[in-house]
């Protein structure tokens, strides 16, 4: 028998080290040096508090193949130019173009565009988005892109935005993953 001390010696020591193992020491250390011994292992493992899921078995999920090689719902291009829009128009507006605040700008215009696209719910696309501001002084730039994709699925949508001091272009690149 053993007393109410040893018990909690035990309990404690199981749920600091979170698993037991029916091996000895040096069965285990065997196991780790050369796989798996004739004998059958079992491990058991415990969490802290019984009555509380684990946060990491929650967020893994195991999915089938769905052999879907197209998507079931079109990346909406029309809805996505209205909101480069509606972006670069609010947050560029009233802005005179300085190098370090445009450096930051876009970033925080890309990272609101990604989030409002991804609002939208398309299921299976990955998205890229890239946001260029520069100043508007009679120049002249060209900006290009080049991709390998699906042309029946994969598509992209961009806004050019101009006041009295800067320009921006948004792009979004929608590309869908099988």
């Amino acid at each position: 028998m053993m007393s109410d001390i040893a018990k909690d010696r035990m309990a404690h020591s199981v749920r600091k080290r979170r698993s037991v193992s029916s091996l000895s020491g040096r069965e285990f250390r065997q196991k780790e040096l050369h796989g798996y011994t004739k004998n059958s292992t079992s491990t058991v493992s415990y969490t802290d508090e019984p009555s509380q899921r684990d946060d990491a078995s929650c967020l893994t999920v195991q999915m089938e193949n769905t052999y879907q090689l197209g998507p079931t719902k079109h990346f909406p291009v029309v809805i996505v130019n209205h909101i480069l829009k509606d972006v670069l128009t609010n947050y560029l507006q009233e802005e005179q173009y300085e190098p370090e605040v445009c450096r930051q700008m876009t970033k925080t215009i890309s990272e609101v565009i990604k989030t409002q696209v991804k609002d939208l719910m398309i299921p299976r696309y990955k998205l890229i988005v890239i946001v260029h501001i520069g100043q508007l002084n009679s120049q002249s730039i060209l900006i290009g892109s080049r991709c390998l994709w699906d042309p029946k699925s994969d598509t992209f949508s961009s806004y050019v935005f101009r006041n009295s001091s800067l320009f921006a272009l948004a792009s979004v690149y929608a590309v869908y993953f099988e």
